[in-house]
């Protein structure tokens, strides 16, 4: 039997309706936060496109600080832009149609389409903007579902949380808008993974259980076998058959979407790598995705710090970007860390990305209230001569450039290519002209309609050693990254290292692995049947 099954066929083939043919769709959504709904939806995402479907991701509303920009420079939640990889697909707005970037007390930018719409606090996102959200998810799946076989849905928390069903656009309300069935994910890790799916049906309403279709168990440990017992028995309570259970995997090499990945790292043992970098971890972390790179590269040793006394004698120092720049600063400041990393930059290297940038700056101003109250003022750590003004526009976009510092001009660094996104709210100014800092690269546009933009970015101190940047994935550049590497290495005396990793090679094997252990420990050809079975029902 082929990959394009005959179970599936007609699955890819559209229910028509009003006049033109839709693809099926088939949702994931989870028993609580956190069981892992993503990456089994990349997962799906991945073996479909093996087995030849056109597929595409969608979570209609997905709250996160890491995010993503899609090739027409919008921003849409990190997760849905790595699905779209997994899909051998680029990105667009419709797969994550509502973003919520939580900003401080309690309040939320909400990003809809790729640009920001307003900033709300929870009640005014549920009473004012939820009731109008239901014509912008669906008309964004249908979208996909007229351009592809399969769209894969991802619902967030859990679709038994009393509270939040009467205005819900992204559990069972959307699975019934998209005419999807549902599958259930459970995390069997944390416990009680029988009462949490058993629990979870029984606060659904008639008609939303029965679109439940399956059950998968995520992040098991040990022997399935002893399992077997409990499968039989919780497949006899609900009649819903359980369709795989999958190992806990760790080092996936898969993009993690929210911050609490991070915990990982806590009292992690770490190898004595050739070098020591410490990465910031602020409050209100973003796009910390950029340090993953760099933990791939054999001679690094990541360490993420909270804490002055946690900070030690790296042999260099990245402050990441955060959705709360002076908020993080602030944190900073009176926590200790900020003066320790002032002390460090005496003789130390620290690189700034977007926030951390223009943290680095003498100052930080907030006219129209962008991040704090209109007209704010905060001093920054004063390592580069600029100051960062807050507006009220955000900057979104894909670009491509040289390195172009002349005192890089005798290292590998000098006239070296680069590409990743800017996203941002700040403009960074030079603030003296008689400091010899100069911008770090030049960059322009990526975007066909965007060709004309062009401009500096970043600044590099005369010592060589701070920098700063709003280029977002700088460190997915395999040459620049081995080539700043090497100038850490340089520095404690060690011999360079050559360029090996390719990391955009890594990320794609990384799909196909993970595709083939879930393939391995998933019946697909039920999976595929529900798809099947639903199509003709509708």
């Amino acid at each position: 039997m082929s990959k394009r099954s005959d179970a599936v066929h007609g699955a890819e083939q559209a229910k028509e309706k009003g006049g033109r043919l839709q693809g099926r769709t088939i949702m994931l959504q989870g028993t609580a936060s956190d069981v892992g709904k993503s990456v089994v939806t990349t997962a799906l995402c991945r073996i479909f496109k093996q087995d030849g479907y056109r597929v595409a991701p969608f979570k209609s509303q997905n709250m996160a600080l890491n995010s993503y920009v899609t090739p027409d420079g919008k921003e849409i939640g990190r997760a849905q832009g790595v699905q779209a990889e997994a899909c051998g697909i680029a990105a667009t707005t419709d797969m994550n149609p509502v973003l919520l970037k939580p900003m401080q007390e309690m309040n939320s930018q909400v990003v809809v389409h790729g640009k920001p719409y307003k900033n709300l606090s929870a009640r005014n996102y549920r009473s004012g903007f939820l009731p109008e959200a239901k014509q912008i998810v669906v008309e964004a799946v249908n979208r996909l579902r007229d351009s592809y076989d399969i769209v894969v849905m991802e619902g967030a928390g859990s679709p038994a949380e009393i509270n939040l069903k009467q205005n819900d656009i992204v559990n069972m309300n959307m699975a019934a808008w998209a005419e999807a069935p549902v599958l259930l994910v459970a995390d069997i890790d944390r416990g009680g993974v029988f009462a949490f799916i058993v629990g979870t049906l029984e606060l659904l309403e008639p008609h939303e259980r029965e679109r439940v279709k399956g059950f998968i168990i995520n992040k098991f440990r040990g022997d399935v076998t002893l399992l077997q017992p409990g499968l039989d028995w919780l497949e006899e309570r609900t009649g819903i058959p359980v369709l795989g259970v999958l190992p806990y995997a760790e080092d996936l090499d898969i993009e993690a979407e929210d911050s609490v990945a991070l915990e990982q790292w806590k009292g992690k043992v770490l190898p004595e790598n050739d070098l020591d970098i410490a990465v910031v971890a602020l409050p209100h972390i973003s796009n910390f995705t950029d340090i993953d790179p760099l933990a791939a590269e054999r001679d690094v040793r990541i360490r993420y710090v909270r804490r002055p006394q946690e900070l030690g004698t790296p042999d260099a120092i990245i402050i990441p970007g955060t959705k709360s720049t002076m908020a993080d600063l602030h944190w900073m400041q009176e926590n200790g860390l900020a003066d320790a990393l002032v002390s460090y930059a005496k003789d130390g290297a620290v690189t700034g990305i977007c926030g951390g940038y223009q943290m680095l700056g003498e100052r930080l101003r907030d006219p129209y209230g962008a991040e704090a109250e209109a007209g704010a003022v905060i001093d920054g750590l004063g390592l580069l001569p600029m100051e960062t003004v807050f507006a009220a526009d955000k900057r979104t976009e894909r670009v491509r450039g040289t390195v172009i510092a002349s005192s890089l001009r005798n290292t590998p660094l000098y006239d070296c290519s680069v590409e990743g996104y800017e996203i941002h709210m700040g403009r960074s100014l030079p603030t003296a002209a008689d400091v010899a800092a100069e911008p770090l690269m030049e960059l322009q546009a990526m975007d066909k309609d965007r060709a004309d933009f062009a401009g500096f970015d970043g600044l590099l101190h005369p010592n060589g050693r701070i920098m700063g940047t709003y280029l977002h994935g700088l460190f997915h550049n395999d040459a620049f990254r081995r080539g700043w590497l090497n100038g850490l290495r340089e520095a404690k005396g060690m011999a360079a290292l050559p360029c090996e990793l390719n990391f955009a090679a890594q990320r794609e094997a990384a799909f196909d692995r993970l595709a083939d252990q879930a393939r391995s420990h998933l019946d697909m050809e039920r999976i595929y049947g529900i798809l099947r079975n639903t199509a003709q029902q509708s």
